[in-house]
């Protein structure tokens, strides 16, 4: 138990990391998981399916089906037909492309301003 709450705290601090970053985002807890946003729209989720943390994130069509025939990654539960895609992440994560698949993420929802103030 207490080495779970550990990877848990880990995978928090690095999508806080990420997330709380870009312009108009923060953190809610949403279904009982750290729910990231921006204004009001989710665009990143620190979840636990099967007993295994994920990390879920939107996704264009394109780029979920890419991700979904790549090991590690997997339909999320009740949101792949919205374009969310989990990243198993017990093992170890490339951090440079999960940051880039939730800026890729938060771009899907992000108001114009909030894009502007993004590319400056």
């Amino acid at each position: 138990m207490t080495e779970d709450l550990t990877k848990r705290a880990q995978l928090l601090t690095q999508l806080r990391n990420i997330c709380l970053r870009l312009p108009e985002s923060s953190e809610t807890v949403k279904w009982g998981n750290p729910t990231f946003v921006a204004g009001k729209k989710q665009f990143a989720v620190l979840d636990r399916y099967h007993d295994r943390w994920c990390i879920a994130f939107l996704a264009k069509p394109a780029d979920q089906k890419q991700l979904l025939a790549r090991q590690g990654y997997f339909a999320a539960p009740y949101a792949a037909k919205y374009g969310w895609v989990c990243r198993d992440a017990e093992g170890r994560l490339n951090w440079k492309e999960i940051e880039k698949l939730i800026v890729d993420s938060y771009r899907l929802v992000a108001l114009k301003r909030m894009l502007t103030a993004m590319d400056g």
